[in-house]
Formats: structure tokens, sequence, C-alpha cells
């Protein structure tokens, strides 16, 4: 894979699984990504967007600097998640540091202490 590589689901899949105890959860007929039982990302509808976690106080203006990139649908207004759309992402890069945030947010603090990013570009 290339520094150049477009992101698509199957990367937004390779880098979620690639973290430390996730797995993949089927749940409202979509994939879910898990963490010691704590959700940390979605890939719901079409797969080209997912959904990660984004405290509220932080997603108001993640969306307001790139609204072509983040948003947040009406139903998911009152929780503290914000979806991506992959084809707006600029690179894997981008990709492996939104998913590994999410992922940070929902680890138990013993996986904190030890994980490192994957390499985006490995596949």
């Amino acid at each position: 894979m290339t520094a150049g590589h477009r992101p698509g689901p199957d990367d937004v899949r390779r880098l979620a699984l690639a973290l430390p105890e996730s797995k993949e959860v089927e749940a409202w007929s979509m994939p879910t990504f898990r963490v010691a039982g704590k959700m940390f990302l979605t890939m719901p509808d079409d797969e080209s967007s997912f959904a990660v976690r984004c405290p509220k106080l932080e997603r108001g203006e993640l969306i307001a600097a790139e609204p072509e990139k983040f948003w947040v649908p009406p139903h998911e207004a009152g929780s503290n998640w914000v979806r991506a759309r992959l084809a707006a992402l600029e690179d894997m890069a981008e990709l492996r540091d939104i998913v590994v945030d999410s992922w940070r947010q929902a680890a138990p603090p013993r996986l904190l202490e030890t994980c490192t990013a994957p390499d985006p570009y490995e596949g």
C-alpha cells in the first residue's frame, strides 16, 4: 500500500482490528468494533463513512472546521459520536489517527499504556 492510497472500508476494518483486543461484532445490521466490550467504531449504511467516538465539546469544532469530512446525523445529535466520510479523508495516516483516537477513548487504561498505533500502510 502506498502513501497516496485512498482509504476504504477494508482499511477501516484492518486498522480497527490491528489495535489491541479489538474485535468486530455485528450489531444493528452493521459492523461494529469494540475493545474490552466498549464500542469505538461502526460502519453504518453503505460503508462510505464510519462513526467514531468524539467528545461533544470537541465535535462541534471538528464539524465546523471540516464539514465536508465530518457530520452527525440528527438521530445521533445527543451522542458522543461523529461520522467521517471515507472519500474526504486525506490519506491512510489520517484514517489511522481517527481510528486510534476513538479506540483510546474506549480502551481500558491497562491497554493505553502499551498501545502503539498500527502502521496505516501495512496490509
